[in-house]
């Protein structure tokens, strides 16, 4: 099964791609819920480089690594990649707020749908926040 979530960024397109690519800044969205955190990511923005994203429990009590091969790449409209047996596709889409950015992902048997679509969605939304306070800050 395939999921979809998505967000709107208010926010030029280079500053929301560098923000989704560059391990400085996901390890600074990168979360689905305050208690937990990337660590660290590396990123080889090209088709068939490689990513990864540790993410651990602040209390230190579980993490794991978030890694695939990414498959395709087309600057500032698509990012297309590969972790494990499953896809994914994010799209980057200039929207009347800003840009819209949609993540298509194949689901796991472990989660529920809904479970996996919530815990996505929320790394999407902190994502956006990101990018916006920086924008500010800028």
């Amino acid at each position: 099964m395939r999921i979809t979530v998505e967000t709107s960024v208010a926010a030029p397109i280079d500053q929301v791609w560098r923000a989704y690519t560059t391990p400085a800044d996901i390890v600074n969205w990168n979360a689905a819920s305050d208690d937990w955190h990337t660590t660290r990511a590396t990123v080889d923005l090209r088709d068939g480089g490689a990513f990864s994203s540790r993410m651990e429990a602040k209390d230190g009590s579980m993490g794991f690594d978030f890694a695939g091969t990414y498959t395709k790449i087309v600057e500032h409209k698509r990012i297309e990649y590969a972790f494990g047996e499953r896809k994914a596709e994010v799209e980057f889409v200039p929207g009347p707020d800003g840009i819209v950015v949609r993540v298509v992902f194949d689901s796991e048997p472990t989660h529920s749908v809904e479970q996996q679509q919530g815990g996505w969605q929320a790394i999407l939304d902190n994502f956006a926040r990101y990018v916006e306070a920086k924008r500010k800050t800028l």
